[in-house]
């Protein structure tokens, strides 16, 4: 007897869902707010030579000191905490820095980081849906290349309609470490390393031709960093089980990695500052405006305007595009300056001490800090402080200058990271050139004055100083 399997019929089927997606208005919100005020000047140029609908207003716009109203909350819906730099402490005197940075240095420069993996990323077949969960990473990397926020949170601040698990951000995380620079999109700088020993170029790193020195170096990277960076080479062997030659070449391999991957795609501050608030102060204390001349002024052609309100919207459809499109423009600028401002408003609250008095006097503060403060998000918060500039007394500074982790000191009050380096410094600057302060003797100095840190930590302050460890400093002294 024959089975007689049932034919299925075919059939039609409706399902609802969500989508991850960003429409075009938010889209620019987001990475008008992001941009520098010189990148911004070349948008708007570009966005005036497209659209005829744009033009620029002779009006001058006065800066207004007080708060300006709050911004769409929609431009954080769908965006993830960019929290402090989340740097790793780097290793000290013996520790691991690049000898010298890959030819990309001068490509680097004319583009920036995102614009280089969203190239990278246009040359993949995603689906939209992944191609935005990599779009969404790439706009949550710092300054150095690093992922700033952990997945389950960044998958913790998306909506829950979108219905997305955090298999497929690791998936999203995975092929953005794919791209170039190597070491791009980690989470810290172990895994920095590693990325860039996955598939060495043995051209420039030609210790990675042995395949006992690249274990060994993976070996140092996943578990003995710290160590590496104590200088103790005796310790190290002993903890990787390597001969001297193996561990010395794995160290010189190491050295040759970048642990700071984007680096090559942040211009120095000093080639291209232009302040976007100014501090001054008055019989009310210190007052925050706007810089006048970092505020394009922009207004829809009116005579183009009243043309297209007497003619049906399907006659001309571009045309119409082209004039929501100016609208749009002109509606994210103002709204890029008025959260600029409200947060320059509030760092200066909160950093009073700071302009009245210098760098020593500088209190800790956190993104989450202004971000309560203000009802707006982390990232918000983040990408309004990155590549905006105050105009301060002492000097123009990147707003992200103001914002540091704390301290405590033996009162029982805190001092800001950035007030530490600032005692640091003086005591550097004071100290016998032919008998220099180490690590240790600073440590003592600042516990003597209240602020009870590590060695490691002090260390890490004075190597973020560009300040070299006491050997060197007695060494040019010999010299000089």
């Amino acid at each position: 007897m024959q089975n007689i399997v049932p034919m299925t019929r075919p059939a039609l089927e409706l399902r609802t869902g969500q989508h991850l997606t960003l429409t075009p208005q938010l889209q620019q919100s987001i990475r008008l707010l992001q941009l520098s005020t010189l990148d911004l000047q070349t948008e708007i140029s570009q966005a005036l030579a497209e659209n005829p609908m744009l033009e620029r207003s002779d009006e001058r716009v006065e800066a207004e000191p007080e708060a300006p109203p709050s911004p769409e909350a929609s431009m954080d819906d769908l965006s993830a905490r960019d929290g402090e730099v989340r740097q790793e402490e780097m290793p000290g005197a013996g520790g691991v820095y690049p000898d010298d940075l890959p030819e990309r240095e001068d490509r680097a420069r004319s583009e920036t980081l995102r614009e280089h993996l969203l190239s990278q990323l246009g040359l993949t077949r995603l689906g939209s849906r992944d191609a935005a969960l990599v779009t969404l990473l790439i706009d949550e990397l710092d300054e150095n290349g690093y992922l700033a926020s952990p997945l389950d949170e960044i998958l913790g601040w998306l909506p829950a309609e979108a219905e997305i698990d955090i298999d497929e951000l690791r998936a999203a995380l995975s092929l953005l470490q794919s791209f170039d620079p190597p070491g791009i999109g980690a989470r810290d700088m172990s895994e920095c390393l590693l990325l860039q020993l996955r598939n060495p170029d043995p051209e420039r790193l030609r210790e990675s031709e042995d395949p006992a020195v690249l274990a060994c170096a993976r070996e140092l990277c996943t578990h003995h960093l710290n160590l590496l960076a104590s200088g103790n080479m005796t310790r190290v062997r002993d903890a990787v089980a390597c001969d001297d030659t193996t561990v010395r070449r794995a160290h010189a391999l190491i050295r040759k990695l970048d642990p700071r991957p984007g680096r090559p795609w942040t211009v120095p501050a000093a080639d291209y500052a232009v302040p976007d608030v100014i501090v001054r102060k008055n019989r009310q204390g210190w007052q925050v405006v706007l810089n006048p001349a970092a505020v394009p002024r922009l207004k829809v052609n009116a005579l183009y305007a009243e043309l297209l309100g007497n003619q049906r919207e399907s006659q001309h459809a571009g045309l119409h595009a082209q004039l929501q499109q100016a609208r749009w423009m002109i509606r994210n600028v103002e709204q890029r300056f008025d959260t600029i401002l409200r947060v320059a408003q509030a760092i200066v609250a909160h950093q009073t001490a700071f302009f009245s008095e210098g760098p020593a006097a500088m209190r800790p503060l956190i993104l989450r800090d202004i971000a309560n403060e203000l009802g707006l998000h982390e990232s918000t918060i983040s990408r309004a402080t990155t590549q905006k500039f105050m105009l301060t007394p002492f000097g123009t500074l990147e707003l992200k200058h103001f914002f540091g982790t704390g301290v405590a000191t033996d009162g029982g009050d805190v001092a800001s990271a950035t007030a530490v380096q600032a005692v640091i410094r003086r005591l550097v600057a004071d100290e016998d050139r032919r008998k220099p302060l180490s690590d240790n003797q600073l440590t003592q100095r600042l516990a003597d004055q209240g602020i009870v840190i590590a060695r490691r930590t002090v260390a890490k302050y004075r190597e973020a100083m560009r300040i070299p460890p006491a050997s060197l400093r007695k060494a040019h002294a010999a010299q000089a």
